[in-house]
């Protein structure tokens, strides 16, 4: 809504992504225009990106997936460029960097999830970050159902009246709370999950070089928040036998998104210019595995230890 996104519009993001990244989009009218990922990070291919902007691109999305950012140094070249703002869908990124930088800092604007999926949480909910000002003023009348009643507030106006579109996005006081005393405990919440992090990529090590499967990739430029541990096996045949074996004995494992392109709603409602060949083959090899605060070394031996007996 802040960019005035409808019919005839199109957004450019990854198909591996969830679902929420081209509703947003499509809710408005607009078309999602699906971009391969790249190899290593399974982020957004952003060596592709120019090839997809045409006169109707009025955004471009990138995912930092599993906390791991895109390469936001790229990206920001190409929006410049193009004059084309850059939204960070950061659901999965709260503690996590690009240079130093906070991810959902750096774009036009950036997303953040609470779902109790993620690491700091409110069971649903999440955040719109601003960076650029001059989104600011419109963006607190939409969250107040496009009202300007937090210039009232402020002392600026003398009553409050309807201004423009909007809705009713606040969460609950309760919810609130729940999420104010996660994001207190944020960085002690990070710290656990990378020495979780870290010791399944110890563990894992003989796995990749005995060549069974490939663990994750982390450039030197990114700092990651441990959101997900994941591996990616030799075949999707392989993964969906290890997954079975895995959940028999217990484990919580599971694979991640089918592809928005491949979807009934993405064939509706979005459309690709070229093949996703990364996209199609990673997400069906890629299996992740059991990561939470209080996950105990015993039990990621455990996982581990089961993980190699369906491995052979």
């Amino acid at each position: 809504m802040l960019l005035n996104i409808g019919p005839g519009d199109e957004v450019i993001m990854p198909s591996y992504t969830f679902v929420s990244t081209a509703n947003a989009f499509v809710l408005r009218g607009a078309t999602p225009v699906f971009v391969d990922i790249r190899p290593d990070t399974l982020n957004i291919d952003e060596s592709l990106l120019e090839e997809h902007i045409t006169n109707k691109t009025k955004a471009i999305v990138v995912v930092h997936y599993a906390g791991v950012s895109c390469d936001m140094d790229s990206v920001l070249s190409v929006s410049k460029k193009y004059d084309i703002p850059i939204i960070e869908d950061a659901a999965q990124g709260i503690n996590s960097f690009y240079k130093g930088k906070s991810l959902g800092s750096i774009g036009s604007f950036g997303c953040l999830s609470f779902h109790e999926t993620k690491n700091v949480i409110s069971g649903e909910g999440g955040a719109l970050l601003i960076n650029d000002d001059k989104y600011a003023q419109r963006a607190e009348i939409i969250r107040e159902k496009g009202t300007n009643r937090s210039m009232f507030f402020k002392g600026l106006v003398d009553k409050y009246t309807w201004c423009d579109i909007g809705s009713s996005y606040l969460p609950g006081e309760l919810v609130a709370a729940f999420l104010w005393a996660q994001l207190q405990n944020a960085s002690d919440i990070t710290s656990k999950r990378l020495e979780i992090w870290n010791r399944y990529h110890s563990l894992l090590e003989q796995f990749e070089t005995a060549d069974l499967l490939r663990r994750p990739i982390v450039p030197n430029d990114c700092q990651t928040n441990a959101h997900i541990y994941y591996v990616i096996l030799k075949s999707q045949e392989v993964r969906d036998s290890v997954l079975h074996a895995l959940n028999q004995d217990g484990i919580g494992a599971v694979f991640h998104y089918i592809p928005l392109h491949s979807s009934p709603a993405g064939k509706t409602y979005g459309k690709t210019k070229h093949p996703m060949a990364n996209t199609d083959e990673l997400s069906g090899r890629l299996l992740r595995l059991p990561l939470w605060v209080g996950l105990q070394e015993g039990q990621q031996t455990y996982i581990v230890e089961r993980l190699a007996s369906a491995l052979k």
